[in-house]
């Protein structure tokens, strides 16, 4: 997805889902991981990301969430640059050792990137519904 795909489908209120995405990161070489964020006092889903086993090592060092960007295909510190850190308080994996789910604690404005019509940072990325009809709503 270009930038301006991309940026159209983060502000859409039409359901758009990259059935591609994993196919992509598949056939890339790239050997990541899913891990599943999760705010570990609310339990609201925050993202959900990649992770090599370099990410995972440098999440357990700094005890802050440290992922594998499949787009820049480089380390991603989460909140390094906004000041939106994850700081972990658990790592946990799942019965085939395939994926992870992170206990977080947010130390800033929020998880996602994008932001509300106020101008914060939303607290997850998961923050419209799918209706039966295909649409997407805010909440």
């Amino acid at each position: 997805m270009e930038v301006s795909e991309l940026n159209e489908t983060e502000a859409s209120t039409q359901l758009k889902i990259d059935f591609k995405k994993l196919l992509k990161i598949g056939t890339s070489g790239e050997n990541v991981i899913p891990v599943v964020v999760q705010n570990a006092i609310t339990k609201e889903v925050l993202i959900v990301a990649y992770a090599n086993d370099e990410a995972v090592s440098e999440t357990l060092r700094l005890g802050e969430a440290v992922f594998y960007s499949t787009s820049r295909k480089e380390l991603w510190h989460k909140g390094a640059t906004s000041g939106d850190i994850l700081a972990v308080e658990e790592v946990r994996i799942n019965c085939e050792q395939n994926s992870l789910l992170y206990l977080v604690t947010p130390k800033g404005q929020g998880a996602c990137h994008t932001k509300d019509d106020s101008g914060k940072y939303r607290s997850s990325c998961y923050y419209r519904i799918v209706l039966g009809t295909g649409e997407l709503k805010y909440f």
